[in-house]
């Protein structure tokens, strides 16, 4: 058990660093860690910036976009100090994921309270992702059906069959062993995600072209009254929140990076590389969004298209984000997995059930490792995203309740505390000021989104 391991031995549910991982060859360069985040971070959340930037206007749409991409590099580059301990590029005590930095910088209390935030985050991103990918496997039949009987189909039961769809394949996935597993699939999905980035700017930039003008004004679409317009403000900036979520992954992403160069040196190039790509990307694919729709912006940019010709590059873009959201979907689970079994082989190091490893051999295949623990609680876990998804399949707001509860814990207010305990900077100093001024100023800005985004849902459940 490595150094780290004895370390947090009465917190494991907070540590992932457990034998299986500890010989595992990192091999991870520059370029798969951008591949990982790309994959992570451009998701769901590019489909709504459109609306965000139509509720926040031409002026204050992109700088709230530019401020919340600099606030996540800020903290990204902080929170990438914290793997290695005591010194972030020699140190021999690593931190394999968020939780377990969190339980060696700030203690078991403030581990089991970051543990909340960080599994109800990466739960609640499977649960976006399959919402969302059943919007785009929807529209790609609308269009089918649209192209060859001349009108669109009226039946919802399709958005459940496309769930069911995206959860078996999700449930296949889902054995992968760990995160080391699946680089490939985060550089096929980070593609993907340029491909409907791509097109989904372009089809804006051609309606511009059409309508002959930029719609849109400084103002933002306009609202009957003052308070409706600050809560549409609230929710719009929660869904920018949403679209920087990688902090909660940053440390699994690190510990798959070979050494030398120190990988906190890697991790800023590839933080640095990553957040221009997908701010670029953000603003290209807002801008064009509100440019082209104006006050009819919808929630959904690709649902403005759906009927747009030619069909094929509309369904092409859509192919591209349900593609990108089963990589991502597995970026973002793989963590989770990895906490509650490791828990769990901890504390039950002597179960056959939890510990044994079958070599399955099947016709035509290679041979593939069975774990029980790991077939059962997958499966479940799948399972249970699917069926909530089913429940409550709101887009919008659920993507803005996600950037409101996850904004100021996860992205802001444990990386700061971390970095201030592992530098051992004193009180009231320059820089303790100026960082804690800044965690309290984001979470004023977190707690406004939230509170924005729930009173969205029930206005719109009421509605």
């Amino acid at each position: 058990m490595s150094e780290t391991a004895s370390a947090t031995d009465s917190t494991p549910f907070l540590h992932t660093q457990y034998s299986d991982y500890a010989h595992v060859k990192r091999t991870g360069t520059v370029w798969t860690a951008v591949a990982h985040i790309v994959t992570g971070v451009i998701g769901s959340g590019v489909l709504s910036l459109a609306w965000a930037i139509a509720q926040l206007g031409w002026i204050g749409g992109p700088l709230a976009m530019i401020l919340f991409a600099s606030i996540t590099l800020f903290t990204s580059f902080l929170l990438s100090d914290t793997y290695r301990s005591p010194d972030p590029e020699n140190g021999p005590t690593r931190s394999s994921s968020y939780l377990d930095a969190v339980n060696l910088h700030k203690g078991e209390g403030n581990g089991r309270l970051c543990g909340v935030f960080v599994n109800v985050s990466l739960y609640g991103f499977g649960i976006a992702y399959i919402i969302t990918a059943a919007i785009s496997m929807s529209s790609i039949q609308k269009s089918i059906v649209y192209g060859s009987l001349g009108s669109e189909p009226t039946s919802e039961a399709g958005d459940v069959y496309n769930m069911l769809i995206f959860g078996v394949i999700q449930l296949v996935l889902s054995q992968t062993p760990n995160f080391h597993n699946i680089q490939w699939l985060s550089v096929v999905a980070a593609i993907m995600s340029l491909g409907y980035a791509f097109t989904g700017m372009g089809l804006a930039v051609v309606k511009v072209a059409e309508n002959g003008h930029a719609e849109g004004s400084t103002k933002g679409i306009p609202t009957s009254t003052e308070m409706a317009k600050f809560w549409l403000v609230a929710q719009a900036l929660g869904d920018i929140a949403f679209s920087y979520p990688f902090s909660v992954i940053l440390i699994e992403i690190q510990d798959t990076l070979k050494s030398p160069p120190p990988e906190n040196v890697t991790m800023r190039k590839a933080s640095t590389i990553s957040v221009f790509i997908t701010t670029f990307f953000y603003l290209c694919c807002g801008c064009a969004g509100y440019a082209a729709f104006g006050n009819d912006t919808p929630g959904n940019l690709l649902t403005g298209f759906a009927l747009s010709k030619p069909h094929w590059l509309v369904d092409f873009a859509n192919v591209c984000i349900v593609i990108h959201l089963v990589g991502a979907y597995q970026v973002y689970s793989q963590p989770l997995f990895a906490n509650f079994e490791n828990w769990l082989r901890f504390k039950y190091p002597d179960s056959e059930f939890v510990n044994h490893v079958y070599l399955l051999q099947l016709p035509l295949l290679p041979a593939f490792e069975l774990n029980f623990l790991r077939l059962s609680f997958r499966t479940a876990y799948v399972a249970s995203t699917i069926v909530i998804a089913m429940l409550f399949p709101y887009f919008n707001q659920i993507l803005g309740v996600l950037g409101g509860i996850i904004f100021w814990p996860l992205t802001i207010y444990f990386p700061v505390e971390m970095y201030l305990s592992k530098c051992n900077i004193e009180a009231w100093t320059t820089q303790w000021v100026l960082l804690r001024t800044f965690s309290i100023i984001c979470f004023m800005v977190g707690l406004f989104t939230l509170i924005g985004s729930i009173e969205g849902i029930v206005t719109a459940k009421i509605g």
